[in-house]
């Protein structure tokens, strides 16, 4: 057994959707569904994308991961859950055959993230499912295992710096990297979160949402834009309320502490952009939160 890299960090979690689909159709179902490309996938691919409403709204995010059995794909989710995205699937499902299982309460996930990561899973046979993750902007990998495979698979990663909940999420923020459905969901389009290039496919065939994708692609534009923030005030509950100059301009979806303050991802509309600007809690408060960019 090859010992994992030093510089390699891990955390454990529960996935919020591991779903299995199959049948004879499952191919073409999923591709008319999802926004990005599946075709020509191959055994342990895992493809990134979203499942979209009729008006382009992002409704959750997955992974689909291609199965070495003809005709079975996985659906996981770090943070969209199982029972929204089977409903989403579901309600699509016509003369189809496609079945759907939610498995999600049989399996757990492993975040492994730094330089190395990849290489060390490819180096010796892993049960279960893994592929390129979403917490940084750096080498970053996302192993899904049979829950039952813990006492295995902590053997394999012993010697790993394990990261906190907190530390995972201050990384994810740090490199503005969206989580669906917190940051961008329902009431917001893939592009109001930068997710167009990583999510979203302008040459495959039709899906759902497809056309407003089109659309905002050849001349549309978007109102509002995910930034980085941070703030002098005490950690808030998000999400919460932005102002700039007693008008609101958009809302803190998600943070963590940072020293005194916090460093947070907020919606805002596009006049509030720009690096440095300088924004409130409340309507008649202290301009205490800052748009930035950079490290």
């Amino acid at each position: 057994m090859i010992k994992i890299p030093d510089l390699v960090t891990a955390f454990r979690y529960d996935p919020a959707c591991f779903l299995r689909v199959s049948g004879g159709d499952a191919a073409t179902f999923l591709q008319g569904q999802f926004s990005n490309d599946l075709s020509g996938m191959y055994a342990g691919q895992a493809v990134y994308g979203l499942w979209l409403d009729r008006k382009g709204r992002v409704v959750a995010d997955s992974h689909v991961i291609a199965s070495a059995k003809e005709g079975e794909f996985w659906v996981a989710s770090v943070g969209s859950g199982a029972a929204t995205v089977m409903r989403r699937l579901q309600d699509f499902i016509v003369a189809d055959d496609v079945e759907i299982e939610d498995r999600t309460g049989d399996w757990e996930g492993l975040s492994l993230i730094g330089e190395g990561s990849g290489a060390w899973l490819s180096a010796d046979p892993r049960e279960g499912h893994y592929f390129p993750g979403r917490r940084s902007s750096g080498e970053c990998f996302e192993w899904i295992y049979p829950r039952a495979d813990r006492p295995l698979v902590d053997a394999a990663v012993s010697g790993a710096l394990w990261l906190s909940a907190d530390e995972v999420e201050s990384l994810r923020i740090h490199c503005g990297i969206p989580s669906i459905p917190g940051d961008i969901g329902p009431g917001e389009l893939p592009n109001e979160g930068g997710l167009e290039d990583a999510a979203v496919s302008y040459s495959k065939g039709c899906y759902l949402g497809q056309e407003v994708m089109a659309r905002l692609k050849t001349r549309g534009t978007i109102r509002r834009g995910l930034v980085r923030v941070r703030g002098r005030d005490p950690h808030p509950t998000s999400p919460a309320a932005l102002w700039m100059d007693g008008k609101r301009v958009g809302e803190l979806r998600s943070s963590v502490p940072q020293g005194p303050g916090f460093a947070g991802l907020a919606l805002v509309l596009k006049a509030s952009l720009q690096a440095g600007a300088r924004l409130s809690l409340s309507a008649d408060g202290p301009a205490s939160v800052e748009v930035i960019t950079g490290d």
